[in-house]
């Protein structure tokens, strides 16, 4: 009787230990989980603003500033300065075949701007640090018929920007740029074609 007592009282504590280790831990839970999900909270948007911050950082011409003059060879085999398309507007695009947001953009540019604003514009996509080849493939692939320019060596883009594409300016008739946006979406589509309605009149 007396082993049976002894085993008894050791079956009740260790269910007394056990439930008191559980009960621990559903206060330990309930506590920590509003700080859990806070933490991934800003996990989220601290990114975000690293990016951003980065992004402007990386920029080096902005609206106001008078866009840097360059001569790019085109795929055609000619080349073109910049600053002999000045007398109308430009919308100079630095943009990458492996780039999404660039493929979004260039899509675009056909019917979207160069069908738009006809002989009243200049527009310049400009491949960034980028074969001839893989340019070629990619052009005739997608059936773009209008021209685009080589930035192998990005001696142009550096000239503008230090990291980041698709990147537009648009720039007016006498060279100074009144846009410049990084990324390619509808509101950014946007934004272009009213800076380039501002400054094509």
């Amino acid at each position: 009787m007396a082993y049976q007592s002894k085993h008894k009282k050791r079956g009740s504590a260790l269910t007394l230990i056990l439930m008191l280790v559980v009960l621990v831990g559903l206060v330990v839970a309930i506590i920590f989980w509003p700080v859990e999900e806070t933490a991934k909270t800003e996990e989220v948007v601290a990114p975000e603003e690293e990016v951003v911050d980065e992004v402007a950082a990386a920029t080096i011409i902005h609206a106001g500033d008078v866009a840097p003059d360059f001569t790019v060879e085109m795929l055609d085999g000619s080349t073109v300065t910049l600053s002999a398309l000045r007398g109308k507007p430009t919308l100079l695009i630095f943009w990458a075949t492996w780039c999404p947001p660039c493929r979004e953009e260039l899509h675009h540019l056909e019917d979207g701007i160069i069908n738009v604003y006809g002989d009243t514009l200049n527009v310049l996509p400009i491949s960034r640090g980028e074969e001839r080849a893989t340019v070629e493939e990619y052009i005739a692939k997608m059936g773009y018929t209008f021209a685009v320019g080589l930035d192998g060596d990005q001696s142009a883009y550096k000239k503008y920007a230090t990291n980041y594409i698709p990147r537009c300016f648009v720039i007016d008739g006498d060279g100074v740029v009144v846009y410049s946006g990084v990324g390619y979406d509808e509101a950014i589509a946007e934004e272009v074609n009213n800076a380039i309605k501002a400054i094509n009149k």
